[in-house]
């Protein structure tokens, strides 16, 4: 409970509007010539010109309820109290020296909670308790009468609090689907972008050797990693296009099917044998399924290329049945007992794939040697 009423009491203030609202001036330009003119025109009203003053002070702070709550709440029940205060004290009743008007003060609790921080609102409500107070003993108010209109106050703060926090889950959510989209941007960065560069940093070194011992293949390799900067060139160029439309890049960019794996075979002898083996029921299955299996055997092949130590051939393979579809990618590297690359946001990338398509993903040291990756999505799930 204390750490309840602590976190509540440091509360910052909510984002404040800089100017004020078209309906605060309405509203102060409405109420202003009404409260002179019940000052006025009102039979049982003594202390008119006093009435008159306090009633055009208490209808002014609503110009900075929203900008300054605490500052208009205390001016207002100050200025109410001080003319009920002098109201008993000289036995007058309060009713008699108050303007209907006034009953805008009831406009600042909901201005507290909404706009305050929290030692603003609870100074705030009990500068208003005490007011209200002091308001009911200088008036012949019965006590269900004012048992109602401390209602009013208390259905005021309530209000505003429920405003204010209604922003405040607005706002969450709001957050949310940012990293969200962050945390797609980032995978779509790694898994495309990031796949490119290792594959062109792949065939560079290769063709640094085979400078020396095959000048006749140098300009293949310069060929691929041609073929490959130009696709890295596309995809950065989608991505910054739909960044600058507001939409997905996601949405956007071409979905690979499953039959794009075959793409990642590679028998050049620039670096490790890459097989694809396709088997089973692919033929059938949905685009965002299709593009969850190309980008995690994507990623898994290019952590392979990059990470297996001394491995001479990565094996893809997909088998689809008519529940899911398995994907293992595995290579003969040296055997390892721990996780590759820890540091790397891949295989979070691919666990997270998995998990949002509705699958599982294992990843870790093979038992016939080398890393294993192993991908199991089913063909039907929320994802699709």
């Amino acid at each position: 409970m204390t750490s309840a009423i602590r976190s509540l009491l440091t509360e910052s203030r909510p984002a404040r509007p800089t100017t004020r609202a078209w309906w605060d001036w309405a509203l102060v330009g409405l109420l202003l010539p009404t409260t002179v003119i019940e000052g006025l025109l009102r039979d049982d009203l003594v202390w008119r010109p006093t009435a008159i003053a306090v009633g055009v002070v208490v209808v002014l702070t609503l110009w900075r309820r929203s900008t300054h709550p605490l500052l208009a709440v205390v001016v207002a029940c100050g200025a109410a109290s001080a003319l009920n205060f002098a109201a008993m004290i000289a036995g007058v009743d309060a009713e008699r020296v108050s303007l209907y008007t006034g009953a805008c003060v009831l406009l600042l609790p909901y201005s507290l909670l909404r706009w305050g921080g929290g030692y603003e609102a609870a100074i705030g409500l009990v500068i208003v308790v005490v007011s209200a107070f002091l308001a009911v003993a200088a008036t012949s108010t019965e006590f269900v009468e004012a048992l109602l209109g401390s209602g009013f106050f208390l259905f005021s703060a309530a209000l505003g609090a429920a405003v204010r926090y209604r922003g405040h889950a607005r706002q969450r959510d709001f957050e949310q689907v940012r990293l969200r989209e962050r945390a797609q941007l980032a995978r779509e960065l790694h898994d495309t972008v990031a796949h490119h560069v290792s594959a062109i940093a792949i065939q560079a070194q290769a063709g640094r050797m085979l400078a020396t011992t095959q000048p006749d293949r140098v300009l293949d390799v310069f060929g691929v990693i041609e073929e490959a900067a130009s696709r890295t060139l596309d995809e950065m160029r989608t991505m910054v296009g739909a960044l600058r439309d507001g939409e997905s890049p996601a949405a956007l960019a071409p979905q690979p099917s499953v039959r794009d794996i075959e793409q990642f075979a590679r028998r050049d002898g620039s670096g490790a044998r890459v097989e694809v083996e396709l088997t089973g029921s692919l033929d059938d299955l949905s685009p965002s399924l299709a593009a969850t299996l190309y980008r995690i055997a994507q990623e898994a092949v290019t952590n392979a290329t990059r990470h297996a130590r001394h491995a001479t051939r990565i094996d893809v393979q997909v088998r689809g049945d008519d529940r899911c579809v398995r994907l293992t990618v595995a290579d003969n590297g040296e055997r390892v007992t721990a996780g590759r690359n820890p540091s790397g946001f891949g295989l979070a990338g691919m666990s997270e794939r998995a998990a949002q398509f509705g699958g599982t993903l294992e990843a870790g040291p093979n038992a016939g040697g080398g890393w294993i990756v192993q991908a199991v999505l089913p063909r039907r799930s929320r994802a699709s």
